[in-house]
C-alpha cells in the first residue's frame, strides 16, 4: 500500500536532517509542510532547506510562492494531494515534513467546511483591531475560544481575526467547528513527531535565531519591511524585526523576542501534536539509524491502515 510518512515537530527539534534521511532510505523526495517557507523572499527567516539540502533530495512546496500571494491552507491541501497522487505514481513511500499543524491537518485529514465571511464582517473586525490594537484581540479570542487560544500564534492577527470571526457568525467557538468528519484518504499515513529535552530544545532555538541573524535576517527583513502589512509577514521574526526598525527598542532586544516567541510557538505546536493520538513519537537525540529502523518497523506492522 502508498504510504506517506509525515515527519513533524516543534521548530528547531532538527525535522530537517532526519527528513532528508529518512527520503534518502526510501528514494523519495520532501513535500514539505510549512506555511512559511512556500515564500520565496524570507528564506532565512523560515529557516528553508539550504541549496545544499535541496541538492541531496528534490524539495517541493519550497519558494513556490509570492509574500504578496494569498495562500491558503485549503489551496495547499489540493496541490499537495494532486502532487502526492502524481508521485505514488513512481514511489511507494513519500515523505512530508514541516510544523505548520493546519497544513498538515489539512492533507491527514481535510480541511472543516467553514462558512463563507462576508466582508462587511471582516472589515469591522480589522477596523476594530486598528483602533484598539492587538492587547484587545488577543483578549476577544482568549474570551470566546479558550482552547483554541491555547494552540493559536498570538501574535499573528490574521489568524485571531479569523477565529473571531467563525464565532460570530456561527454562534460556536472556532474549536468546535474544527472537529468535523475526517476524510478517508487513499494511502496510508504513518505520523511520526520528534521530539527532545525542552532545555536543549530551547538552547537550540536560541542558537538558530543567532545563526539567523549572522546569516542576514535583517536585511531580509528590510527587504520586505515595506510590505509589513501582508499576511505572511506577520509571524515570528519578522514583527520583532519590524518593531526594531520603527524604533520601539533596539536590535539586541529585537532578538531576545524573537527568540522567546519561537520558544512559546513551540510551545504551542507540541501541545497541538501531543493531542493527535495517531502520532508516533522519536527521540531527536537518537542516531538516525535507530530512528529510521524504528519508522520501519512501525511501516511493518500489519495494523496500521489507510
Amino acid at each position: 500500500m502508498k504510504t506517506l510518512v509525515l515527519i513533524l515537530g516543534p521548530t528547531g527539534v532538527g525535522k530537517t536532517e532526519l527528513s532528508l534521511r529518512v527520503a534518502e532510505h526510501f528514494g523519495s523526495p520532501v513535500i514539505s509542510c510549512d506555511s512559511r517557507q512556500v515564500f520565496r523572499e524570507i528564506p532565512i527567516g523560515t529557516a528553508a532547506p539550504s541549496s545544499a539540502e535541496m541538492e541531496r533530495v528534490k524539495h517541493y512546496f519550497i519558494g513556490t510562492r509570492s509574500i504578496e500571494e494569498n495562500y491558503s491552507a485549503g489551496q495547499y491541501e489540493q496541490e499537495a494531494l494532486g502532487l502526492i497522487d502524481t508521485l505514488f505514481a513512481s514511489h511507494d513511500t513519500l515523505v512530508m515534513t514541516g510544523g505548520s499543524m493546519l497544513y498538515a491537518d489539512a492533507v491527514c485529514d481535510g480541511l472543516d467546511d467553514l462558512p463563507h465571511i462576508p466582508q462587511a464582517l471582516r472589515s469591522e473586525l480589522n477596523e476594530q483591531y486598528q483602533a484598539k490594537g492587538l492587547a484587545w484581540l488577543q483578549a476577544e479570542v482568549q474570551r470566546q475560544d479558550p482552547e483554541y487560544w491555547d494552540i493559536v500564534d498570538r501574535k499573528n492577527p490574521a489568524r485571531l481575526i479569523h477565529c473571531l470571526e467563525l464565532c460570530r457568525i456561527t454562534g460556536k467557538t472556532y474549536s468546535s467547528l474544527r472537529t468535523q468528519t475526517k476524510k478517508k484518504r487513499p494511502f496510508r499515513i504513518l505520523k511520526v513527531a520528534l521530539d527532545r529535552p525542552r532545555e536543549e530544545l530551547y538552547n537550540r532555538i536560541n542558537k538558530r535565531v543567532l545563526q539567523m541573524i549572522k546569516d542576514g535576517l535583517e536585511t531580509e527583513a528590510r527587504r520586505v519591511y515595506p510590505l509589513r502589512r501582508l499576511p505572511a509577514l506577520q509571524t515570528v521574526g519578522f514583527r520583532e524585526l519590524f518593531a526594531y526598525m520603527d524604533g520601539e527598542y533596539d536590535l539586541a532586544r529585537a532578538i531576545e523576542l524573537i527568540q522567546q516567541n519561537t520558544r512559546h510557538y513551540a510551545k504551542r505546536q507540541l501541545t497541538w501534536f501531543r493531542r493527535d493520538e495517531q502520532i508516533h513519537w522519536l527521540n531527536a537525540t537518537d542516531d538516525y539509524e535507530t530512528n529510521i529502523h524504528t519508522i520501519d518497523s512501525w511501516l511493518a506492522d500489519d495494523s496500521m491502515q489507510a
